[in-house]
């Protein structure tokens, strides 16, 4: 019975991910905001995978320990 932090880094990293994803899709037309990074779309990509670690996080924090 430990300390078992992946339901909190779950839900923090699913937040930080919903408010990257919208960020990067609201932002998706302006060139100039993502010329400093080669034209790509960092905060919806950075969005996501964010956004998939979380769901992984609290996916393992749901599983019963037998």
């Amino acid at each position: 019975m430990g300390l078992d932090i992946k339901l909190p880094i779950g839900i923090m990293f699913s937040l930080f991910g919903i408010i990257l994803t919208v960020y990067g899709f609201i932002t998706y037309n302006d060139a100039f905001m993502y010329t400093k990074s080669l034209g790509i779309n960092v905060n919806l990509w950075i969005g996501i995978v964010m956004l998939v670690f979380g769901g992984i996080m609290l996916f393992f924090s749901n599983i019963k320990k037998k």
